[in-house]
């Protein structure tokens, strides 16, 4: 190993991390600011990550990729630049809105005399490979288009709590005791733990002299996608899984099968799968070790990879999820931070009760709702709503909650997003299902007079006149679920507070 480049203090240097909202990004920033090195955030909405522990100790600048300006004020006195960002799936011509990000974030990164890019791309060795790792690895050569330095760390499968690629394989083997699968299960790859990737994005921080190359980040395992069934199988206490190969499923039918079957969505399931068709495998020409050494207790295996994860869900301690990141909602549908007078028009189901049930105990039921917990009622009608909206390409019911008990803002809900939580107050949901709008569910809570007054409503800005046909088509649908929604969470606080 060359000793000039060996890890050494970074004291001074400013670090900006993208994709800080999103699943790896967000526990990037967690172990650097546990460093102690100072970091700056780029993330499209502030709010989003406002509730994480670190969100009061980093420097936040909000704006988009695909804006100049907004790279221009991120990357200003920048040392070492995370490139986080992806846009697969945001449009079909997705290859060509990266491209177009990675080549405004490298000129911009130039201008502001950046140091050193680093980039979490994907392993991509196999001449057969997909439109999405093609694309990472598109990515990688635009960002190293000008004279900052870009050192490339491609990863294959990472196993991790809340990871896509984990919950993906776990909902894999637990529903399916007999599987058919494409012949794509037997092709070797070489997962890496999210533990082990987070080692070396943050020991890439470390080192004295940038660098400009590409390295491959892998596990100590090559194992077939297969073998991990098995594997996750008996960790879970699961009996040995049926595969049987069959040649006829191709990548979109895998993913939609996958879609339906796990809480990833297809429009996810599919980079995913076709990732899975080529061999993702590191090229020992390749080696990371060359400039960062293994960790000092070495790589996880896959199965102290899977072990881990499973302990963080039981334990309800995942950090990030991969809902974390917005789903891309229909293109009709605009911004949640479109303002309110963009000409919308607004349709409302407005519902209030008081209770003498303190305002505590009415909080942690509207907090806790959906995931395991569900939505108070008419369960038949809501997974009816996420069955429709997985079959048209959403996102669905099964997306469950990153905790059970708590919720910051961002947070993934089934369908629903947390737009605004004021704890103890206030809760919003904005809806990420396929709609021909936008639409809401708000709760707020207040006390008068020793009672507790709750207010919900249900909003939405329907678009053109198929919105509003679609809104009053399922208004009737509303007399059953929201009144029924109220009245079971004040049902469920007056059970807990009397117990």
């Amino acid at each position: 190993m060359d000793s000039q480049n060996h890890q050494t203090p970074s004291e001074g240097r400013l670090y900006l991390v993208t994709g800080a909202s999103g699943y790896v990004g967000g526990r990037l920033v967690r172990d650097l600011v546990r460093e102690g090195k100072k970091v700056r955030v780029f993330v499209r909405d502030a709010k989003k990550i406002k509730q994480h522990p670190w969100a009061d100790r980093v420097e936040v600048v909000q704006g988009t990729a695909t804006n100049s300006q907004d790279l221009d004020r991120a990357l200003a006195g920048v040392h070492t630049a995370y490139y986080l960002l992806h846009s697969i799936n945001v449009s079909t011509d997705f290859e060509s809105v990266e491209a177009q990000m990675a080549k405004r974030f490298a000129d911009s990164a130039e201008g502001a005399d950046v140091k050193q890019i680093i980039y979490l791309g994907g392993i991509a060795n196999d001449e057969n490979r997909s439109r999405h790792l093609t694309s990472r690895m598109d990515t990688g050569k635009n960002l190293a288009s000008s004279s900052v330095p870009v050192l490339e760390l491609r990863a294959g499968i990472i196993i991790g709590s809340g990871s896509a690629s984990f919950e993906m394989l776990r909902h894999l083997t637990h529903r399916l005791p007999i599987m058919t699968t494409p012949k794509w299960v037997s092709n070797r790859t070489q997962p890496i733990a999210i533990r082990d990737v987070l080692y070396y994005l943050r020991s890439a921080a470390n080192l004295e002299k940038p660098q400009d190359r590409i390295c491959d980040i892998g596990g100590p395992e090559v194992v077939t996608y297969a073998e991990m069934l098995q594997k996750f199988a008996k960790l879970a206490g699961l009996r040995k899984r049926i595969i049987i190969q069959v040649p006829v499923l191709t990548p979109k039918f895998s993913s939609l099968w996958i879609g339906l079957v796990t809480p990833v969505p297809t429009s996810l399931a599919r980079p995913l799968v076709e990732s899975l068709i080529s061999e993702v495998v590191a090229d020992p020409h390749k080696s990371v070790t060359e400039i960062i050494p293994l960790p000092p207790e070495g790589l996880l295996t896959v199965s102290q990879a899977i072990e881990l994860a499973l302990t963080r869900v039981a334990e309800n301690h995942v950090d990030s999820r991969w809902s974390d990141a917005a789903h891309p909602t229909a293109p009709w549908q605009k911004a949640q931070s479109d303002p309110d007078w963009a000409g919308e028009l607004m349709l409302k189901d407005h519902r209030e009760i008081t209770t003498d049930v303190p305002l505590a105990k009415i909080w942690e039921q509207i907090e806790g709702i959906g995931g395991e917990h569900g939505w108070f009622g008419s369960g038949w009608l809501w997974y009816l709503r996420g069955l429709l909206d997985r079959m048209v390409g959403g996102v669905g019911l099964r997306r469950g909650r990153r905790d059970p008990v708590h919720l910051r803002t961002g947070d993934s809900v089934d369908f629903w997003r947390v737009e605004e939580i004021e704890h103890g107050k206030q809760l919003r949901l904005y809806a990420e299902m396929v709609l021909p709008g936008k639409a809401w569910l708000e709760f707020t809570l207040t006390e008068k007079n020793g009672s507790t007054f709750i207010s919900q409503d249900a909003s939405f800005a329907p678009r053109g006149l198929g919105g509003q046909l679609y809104w009053y088509a399922v208004s009737p649908f509303h007399f059953f679920i929201f009144p029924t929604m109220l009245r079971n969470i004040v049902k469920a606080a007056r059970k807990s507070h009397t117990l």
